[in-house]
């Protein structure tokens, strides 16, 4: 569903990914992991087409990202560090500006169910500017499954989150996954990045350094393997 070629995304002279080659499946729920800085939202970013790679190929569902943008934006969401949201329209106003974006046949009907799925439906007709981050982040999750996506980004979505909020996410990435719907998650808590996966993937300092399978991983000591591959770098 991902397959990924030597990207390469420079900034300047600063390169933030240095050849990256990655494959994710159908269906596989991946982790990555990394301290601040090593790449993870910027690989996020090209993937979600947010931003365009310096060099490689990069392909959603067998599209190439660069050149057939808006057909991947149709099968992606992404839950990221920027809701994307309109903080001068009501909730519900928000997800059908962007249920018209992908020409939603039943869009009440889609917008009523992950207002309920994200437990908004009794603040539906609030402005977003008087939400709280946590509530926003949740509201972001609704935009982000709104058209039912084949691949789920989410860019260290549990940071800043209240108890709710981090609650209602852990839901959804389950019934995401189990829905057999692609995942690919990135984070710097090892803890949280480990819990439901398929296959973790360490990168530092913009490119891979270790994958495995959660089922070959024993938490203490992929802590230490951790620590060991990223040893040195800035936090």
């Amino acid at each position: 569903m991902i397959r990924v070629r030597g990207l390469v995304k420079a900034f300047g002279f600063n390169a933030a990914l240095r050849g990256v080659d990655l494959d994710v499946g159908e269906g596989e729920f991946v982790t990555v992991v990394g301290p601040n800085g090593a790449g993870k939202t910027t690989l996020l970013r090209v993937l979600a087409t947010l931003s365009k790679p310096t060099a490689g190929r990069v392909e959603i569902a067998g599209r190439d990202v660069t050149r057939s943008g808006p057909q991947v934006r149709r099968l992606v969401g992404l839950v990221s560090h920027q809701t994307l949201l309109y903080p001068h329209l009501s909730a519900e106003d928000n997800l059908r500006f962007y249920g018209r974006l992908y020409g939603l046949d039943d869009l009440e009907a889609r917008v009523d169910q992950v207002l309920q799925l994200v437990e908004l439906a009794g603040r539906r007709t609030d402005l977003v500017r008087t939400f709280s981050r946590g509530m926003q982040q949740r509201l972001t999750i609704a935009r982000a499954i709104l058209h039912r996506p084949q691949v789920m980004f989410f860019d260290e979505p549990y940071t800043g989150l209240d108890q709710q909020a981090a609650s209602v996410l852990s839901r959804i990435l389950t019934d995401v996954a189990a829905a057999g719907r692609t995942v690919l998650l990135t984070t710097h808590n090892l803890e949280r990045g480990l819990v439901g996966c398929d296959r973790v993937v360490i990168l530092n300092r913009g490119k891979i350094v270790h994958q495995a399978s959660r089922s070959d991983i024993e938490p203490a000591t992929f802590v230490h393997l951790y620590q060991s591959v990223t040893a040195g770098t800035q936090r």
